[in-house]
């Protein structure tokens, strides 16, 4: 099992890496589709799950995994992925764009401050989004933030790949041919 999710939660964790060094620098200009692409290429990095947890029910189980086996699979290739997703978004946000934050944040307040609402709701948000933003600045609360962004989208295609893929170990007689002398 280990090995099956060293191997493909590296692979799904490089591919979401190397998604998020590509879109970083156009993520400004997309505005909002920034978003959908950077969910959709999750998405597309974590089908490995679903080869995983089949690349393991067929070398490793025999043909066979059960539900709860690949569930936890799928869990632990996503939690790889995720803390590869994690050291990119570190590493990016810390050493090569330390501006990223200030450009988020000003877009964010500004989207705050001409949203709907009464002027004390309006500052509210904006106070929040502030304190959110001073709060992103430690390590840790980046990490932490930045580790649970791609957790439900695996964990969901973890559960989907987990129900597709079981298969109950056949007992024996069960899908034999009846000898020609039976019939």
């Amino acid at each position: 099992m280990k090995r099956t999710v060293w191997t493909f939660g590296l692979i799904s964790g490089g591919l979401l890496s190397l998604m998020m060094a590509v879109t970083i620098p156009f993520s400004h200009s997309l505005g909002d589709g920034a978003y959908l692409l950077g969910y959709t290429t999750m998405v597309l990095s974590f089908l490995l799950i679903h080869f995983g947890i089949r690349a393991y029910r067929d070398n490793v189980g025999g043909g066979s995994v059960s539900f709860g086996r690949a569930v936890a699979i799928g869990a632990l290739i996503t939690v790889v992925a995720s803390l590869c997703y994690v050291a990119t978004w570190e590493l990016i946000y810390f050493k090569f764009q330390p501006e990223f934050a200030t450009r988020m944040s000003t877009d964010a307040i500004e989207k705050a401050k001409h949203s709907s609402g009464t002027p004390e709701q309006i500052q509210r948000r904006v106070a929040e989004t502030e304190r959110m933003w001073a709060m992103y600045q430690n390590p840790l609360m980046n990490s932490a933030m930045t580790f649970i962004e791609p957790l439900p989208v695996g964990l969901i295609i973890a559960l989907v790949s987990a129900g597709v893929l079981r298969r109950k170990r056949a007992s024996p007689g069960e899908g034999a041919l009846a000898p020609l002398s039976a019939v």
